[in-house]
């Protein structure tokens, strides 16, 4: 094996999801944001669709972003499950990170290419964001709260383009990940020879 396809295995087995909770101080340099985001975009796509969109929120859009998840919260809870602390617990993720990433989906017109399929790409290009910022040493974390089907007009979307999840990103602080586990390979893979 060739020294890109171990470094890539590394990068792929230890890409972890870290919390914003585990996030440190510090700005995420808007080159290497960039990087990452370029690297998004090279995700494979049917039909050259390419239906990722993001929108990056940063500085004064995350207290705004903040204060919507809360609001949310207070809006859709009943009176005899609402707290107060569970109040600011739903809009402290975006505060604790450095960039949020809502992640975007824009449905191709074309009638013929199946939604899950663009579903997958944006999967992939999330994956790639996500790899790439685990090789520069960020922590990442996609979340998928209901409020995400509620930030149209935060987000300013068009129409065709929905939300479906917020990707927080931040610098990891020195708390231990626990190692992660999979099914073995022969639990998951069958040969047809």
């Amino acid at each position: 094996m060739n020294n890109t396809f171990k470094i890539i295995s590394e990068i792929i087995r230890n890409r972890r999801s870290i919390s914003p909770q585990f996030y440190k101080a510090g700005k995420i340099p808007d080159e290497l944001l960039m990087s990452i985001l370029e690297s998004a975009r090279w995700a494979p796509t049917h039909k050259k669709t390419q239906p990722w969109r993001y929108v990056v929120i940063r500085n004064d859009a995350r207290n705004t972003l903040s204060h919507l998840m809360s609001e949310h919260y207070k809006n859709t809870t009943s009176s005899e499950l609402y707290t107060d602390i569970k109040y600011q617990k739903a809009g402290e993720k975006p505060l604790q990170c450095d960039t949020v990433i809502a992640i975007c989906i824009h449905r191709s017109p074309d009638t013929l290419i199946p939604e899950w399929e663009e579903t997958a790409a944006l999967g992939c290009s999330v994956q790639n964001m996500w790899l790439a910022s685990s090789a520069a040493g960020l922590g990442a974390y996609w979340s998928t709260p209901n409020v995400i089907h509620h930030l149209d007009t935060f987000l300013e979307l068009a129409p065709e383009e929905h939300c479906l999840g917020l990707f927080y990103m931040g610098w990891k602080s020195e708390v231990e990940i626990p190692d992660s586990t999979r099914l073995e390979l022969d639990q998951i893979v069958r040969f047809m020879n």
